[in-house]
């Protein structure tokens, strides 16, 4: 009595499916963090508007968008009441805008603030200087530790205030 080739191939190939499914194969990105980059990009110029008028536009040297949180280098930023606002990096979530780094906005006023870390809301337009600022205008100087700024009432509140201001005489 002999055995048939097909019973030996038969298990054969039952052998080799089965090893091949308990075989574990390594995932080498396994507990890398994947990258989750939605959108990168260099020298680009973002414009909002409404159907009435321009709403913001903003500039940077370069950017990336990752988790729904958006983050430009070198960025000016502009608006109607802000002639502009730059800062070495800035990184939009929701609403505001946190920026760092050489922050400096000049307002359409004539002010200029001056200051290393700021927040920025674009729907109420309040921009909150959190760290040591000086704001120059012509001759005067105000130095201060915060400033909550209104862009659109032109209201200015600050802390622990040291301020020369020159007023014109009538």
């Amino acid at each position: 009595m002999g055995v048939k080739i097909e019973l030996v191939l038969f298990v054969t190939v039952v052998f080799i499916i089965g090893g091949s499914l308990t075989i574990r194969l390594n995932d080498s990105t396994k507990g890398q963090e994947k990258l989750l980059k939605e959108l990168e990009f260099t020298n680009t110029t973002f414009t909002e508007v409404d159907t009435k008028k321009l709403q913001s536009r903003a500039y940077g040297t370069y950017g990336v968008r990752e988790d729904s949180i958006l983050t430009i280098n070198n960025v000016r930023y502009q608006t109607e009441n802000i002639k502009s606002l730059v800062a070495k990096q800035a990184t939009y979530r929701d609403e505001n805008i946190y920026l760092e780094g050489n922050v400096v906005l000049h307002d359409a006023h004539g002010y200029t603030y001056h200051t290393q870390q700021a927040e920025y809301n674009q729907k109420t337009e309040i921009l909150n200087i959190t760290a040591p600022f000086v704001a120059l205008k012509n001759e005067s100087t105000i130095k201060g530790d915060t400033l909550t700024y209104n862009t659109r009432n032109k209201e200015a509140y600050g802390t622990i205030i040291d301020a020369v201001i020159y007023t014109i005489e009538k």
